[in-house]
């Protein structure tokens, strides 16, 4: 006798606990792990991620269907409250084991799922419209397990819904781009991708969303039951960039950080100082608030009140059509609240050539001047090594051909900004920087790539891309 047939669920119960079977047969012996070279040690770390996305996919499709049955519609009936749960994360997080913010995560990524494509009613037979059409190549993708779950919430959060100029067409463009993407990029700079998208697609809206960050600011003081005590300040991008200056004063040594000591004592006091940097970073904030307007801020921070940098091009300002950018700030901003800034400010012109060059200032001496330096913050808005996002000022001004070695000038076409941590490394491991026309391309060493294979460099300066995009 021929057995039975197997049913949907039958079959996918069927399927996931071979999927266990399988995995559980490999190998989790460290001394396996350290007897690989470092070229299958890398390609087993890609192909766990394909497999972690691939879970991803199975248990964001039932955290989805989870939360349909257990919607607030159905009261005592719906699934989590019948089998004694608040809410759905609340009945995923016990019946997983996993964190209540990965069950959320869960529930959100199988709503997307849910929500953007379309689903046969397994009673009636009939076929619902999904609500969210315009993510429909982002449910796909989790769904086949080529887009993890953090991955397709950032592109979710990041897109937005439709609004007037931005049809559901555009966004589902824009949703497929992002997703062909999403292997070269984490969920962070996904959505970074997402929102900046977003910000091309729909000018207009870039006010609305600038008072919507500020309006989601924040702080909040707690009180633990240890003793100690918590303050958690949820910052909108402009605040952000004065906070973020001050505490960039605080914790780099090489900005002269605080001490409370005088110039002359401060190399002996950083070689001296045993705090962590957050210790400093609180000590210093604290002697802010307790000095409060009497503070002497050149002695605390080293130069004077923070000030916002704020970036845009000549045409914006003369036209007032488009927008500008914080400088170290991902977001745009209006440009009402550019005019604002420029009006308690001054206006400094860089100018740059039609390859997105930076013109010389003329200025040739061993170290770059601060002109100079903020030069190269507008040209690359931040250290250039590839996948580091260290702000500009974060960074140092390298000369691309070295002073001494190659007798190169200071000139801004030979300087590029790197941050401490990546001018160390090119310095002390033998990488180099060319440069051809407006094009910077970095060059591993041999211990690296034997074939020293050529690595683009670009710019992170979202004002020169809106610059150029202007241009072309």
């Amino acid at each position: 006798m021929a057995p039975p047939a197997l049913t949907p669920t039958s079959d996918l119960h069927a399927q996931v606990t071979a999927a266990i079977a399988v995995l559980s047969r490999v190998s989790t012996d460290v001394s396996h792990y350290r007897a690989l070279d470092d070229t299958t040690l890398l390609e087993l770390a890609r192909l766990s991620g394909i497999e972690r996305q691939l879970v991803d996919a199975h248990a964001s499709v039932l955290a989805g269907e989870v939360e349909r049955r257990s919607a607030p519609a159905l009261g005592h009936t719906g699934l989590a409250q019948r089998t004694g749960h608040r809410t759905p994360a609340e009945l995923l997080r016990v019946t997983t084991r996993t964190t209540m913010r990965e069950a959320t995560s869960a529930i959100r990524v199988g709503r997307l799922v849910n929500e953007s494509q379309p689903a046969v009613d397994p009673i009636t037979g009939e076929l619902a419209a999904p609500s969210e059409p315009w993510l429909a190549p982002v449910g796909a993708a989790v769904v086949a397990g080529t887009l993890s779950v953090a991955a397709a919430d950032a592109i979710r959060s990041g897109l937005g819904r439709p609004a007037d100029g931005v049809t559901e067409t555009l966004l589902v463009d824009a949703a497929a781009h992002l997703c062909a993407t999403a292997a070269t990029l984490d969920p962070d700079r996904l959505n970074r991708a997402a929102r900046d998208l977003r910000d091309q697609l729909d000018e207009v809206g870039i006010a609305d969303r600038e008072r919507h960050r500020h309006n989601q600011r924040s702080l909040r003081f707690v009180r633990q039951s240890d003793g100690m005590s918590r303050l958690t300040w949820t910052l909108d991008p402009e605040s952000a960039a004065l906070i973020g200056e001050l505490y960039d004063r605080a914790t780099s040594p090489r900005r002269g950080g605080p001490r409370f000591v005088s110039q002359e004592e401060l190399s002996q006091a950083i070689a001296d100082d045993s705090r962590t940097t957050e210790q400093l970073a609180s000590d210093v904030f604290l002697e802010l608030l307790r000095s409060g307007a009497d503070a002497d801020s050149s002695r605390l921070l080293g130069s004077g009140a923070p000030s916002v940098r704020v970036l845009a091009t000549a045409d914006t300002l003369a036209t007032r059509h488009g927008h500008g950018r914080i400088d170290g700030e991902q977001c745009p901003v209006s440009i009402d609240t550019v005019e604002r800034l420029l009006c308690t400010g001054t206006i400094t012109t860089v100018t740059f050539d039609a390859t997105g060059q930076a013109i010389d200032l003329g200025r040739e001496q061993r170290l770059f001047s601060r002109r100079q330096k903020l030069v190269l913050a507008t040209r690359d808005g931040g250290c250039l090594f590839p996948g580091c996002e260290r702000p500009p000022s974060w960074t140092e001004a390298h000369h691309i051909r070295h002073w001494h070695r190659d007798h190169g000038d200071t000139n801004i076409e030979d300087g590029v900004l790197l941050c401490r941590h990546h001018h160390l490394l090119v310095h002390n491991n033998h990488w180099e920087i060319e440069r051809v026309g407006a094009t910077y391309w970095l060059v591993p060493p041999v211990t690296i790539d034997p074939e020293q294979t050529r690595i683009p460099l670009h710019s992170k300066s979202t004002t020169l891309h809106d610059l150029l995009a202007r241009a072309g």
